[in-house]
């Protein structure tokens, strides 16, 4: 059995003492240091799993042992002791390149968590030169996926909240799950939300779940997001759409590191990674004041860019391969090929909308295409309305096209749509007695096409 090691660094016999037995009870071996030059010295002879030192040092500063061991011994993560109260010198010692910090006066419960955390990322050294991508999210040989794949791997290994910043479609859910896989965290759920996408009035109730009877329509207990991501991450999308009084309860629990149920007396302590991210510029909108600044400051630990597609043509081709062989599968169909023409006209497009335009552009190829081969005519790019797949340019075409089609009001274009595909490929089925391939002819399409549809609604 391996016997883990860690090293103590406190100025207080008591402290020390306390944090000593407690690990040893997890039957870590311990070396204690009162300060910063003793701890030094324990570590040009040791390589401790884990260091846990106090902020406040007769010889210096914890963050001080903190930067000497990020490059001197960084396979050892390192965790902060701070004052109670001390947010921003957590927030210091975590940009630094802290593993985590845990407050005075210790709680051993929240203590044990920590250690436990720690002690899964003392595997391997991490290599500055490794550019890996274990769980195969991230594809790409471009200079800046593999500089991405290398942040993420290194920011994995950190308890610091990360604020990932990106356009639309650039993949920044994947870039929070290579985190979450890649960390102590990765056995404990995922939970990603779209902050845009829940109503206000429901928000506190989603985020912090509620009590039976707390309001109207509470039938059952509800957990809420943070204590289902209990144990591992969670992950905030378009973060800037909170409305500034849920920003104000967010904050809250982020640094109480607690929420309280609606219609609940008390609050319940969760241990979660929290990711966070938008296409927006909350800097901006903190200076417009739509965004506190004081949340701002709290998931914006560390800042990772995810490029835009644009910005790494070099990979288009092998995400585009990749996407047609998911298709493929997902459809059950035979799987497409890109023609020569077909892959330089994707590189001369500028794909405002990223990965996800690309999925979408190729998606509608592989049903119209012939003989498996999908060329530059297939793609469509750059005529005809919607290319940029607006649904206002897409409902003037239709508009324009069959006037009578369109209702007037609001509508679910894509709903609406949908049902009149479905209707129109019921008719042909019936027409044919239901042999797909006649059905296919008389609609026009393949019958690879009409198989796609049928799976994509439902129908088969």
């Amino acid at each position: 059995m391996t016997t883990h090691t860690a090293l103590i660094v406190d100025d207080e016999p008591d402290i020390r003492d306390l944090l000593e037995i407690t690990l040893t009870r997890m039957g870590i071996e311990t070396l204690t240091a009162p300060d910063i030059t003793s701890a030094l010295k324990l570590l040009e002879n040791d390589s401790p799993q884990l260091c846990l030192t106090d902020m406040n040092l007769p010889d210096g500063n914890g963050i001080e042992l903190v930067q000497w061991i990020q490059k001197h011994k960084p396979a050892t993560p390192v965790a902060v002791i701070t004052a109670y109260g001390s947010m921003d010198t957590a927030i210091e010692s975590l940009k630094a390149g802290a593993f985590d910090f845990v407050s005075k006066p210790v709680e051993l419960s929240r203590l044990r968590e920590l250690v436990n955390s720690a002690l899964k990322l003392t595997k391997t050294e991490p290599d500055a030169d490794d550019v890996s991508d274990e769980p195969g999210l991230l594809l790409g040989n471009s200079s800046q996926i593999k500089k991405l794949r290398n942040q993420t791997r290194k920011l994995a290994r950190s308890q610091a909240p990360v604020f990932i910043n990106g356009e639309s479609g650039s993949g920044k859910e994947l870039v929070a799950r290579m985190i979450h896989l890649q960390g102590p965290r990765c056995d404990g759920p995922f939970i990603a939300v779209n902050c845009g996408a829940i109503p206000s009035e429901l928000m506190e109730s989603e985020f912090f779940g509620h009590k039976k009877g707390s309001f109207t329509g509470a039938v059952d207990n509800k957990d809420g997001l943070f204590r289902s991501a209990n144990g591992g991450t969670l992950f905030l999308d378009e973060v800037a759409d909170l409305p500034l009084a849920m920003q104000v309860k967010l904050l809250r629990a982020i640094q109480e590191k607690a929420v309280r149920p609606v219609g609940d007396t008390k609050e319940l302590p969760v241990d979660i990674r929290l990711l966070s991210a938008t296409h927006q510029n909350l800097a901006e909108l903190v200076q417009e004041g739509t965004f506190r600044q004081d949340l701002f400051y709290r998931i914006n630990v560390i800042e990772l860019a995810v490029p835009p597609l644009r910005d790494r043509k070099d990979d288009i081709e092998l995400l585009a391969n990749h996407i047609l062989e998911r298709i493929a599968r997902e459809y059950e169909c035979d799987a497409a090929t890109l023609t020569q023409d077909a892959i330089d006209r994707l590189k001369e497009h500028d794909f405002p909308g990223n990965v996800r335009e690309l999925e979408n552009i190729l998606e509608r190829a592989f049903t119209l295409c012939d003989a498996d081969q999908i060329s530059a005519s297939d793609l469509h790019l750059g005529s005809g309305a919607g290319a940029d797949g607006s649904e206002n340019s897409i409902r003037t075409a239709i508009s324009e096209a069959c006037p009578t089609l369109v209702p007037d009001g609001d509508i679910d274009l894509e709903g609406y749509l949908e049902s009149i595909e479905r209707q129109a490929i019921e008719k042909a089925l019936e027409a044919t007695r239901w042999n797909k391939t006649a059905a296919a002819k008389k609609l026009g399409i393949s019958f690879r096409a009409l198989r796609y549809r049928l799976k994509k609604l439902g129908m088969e």
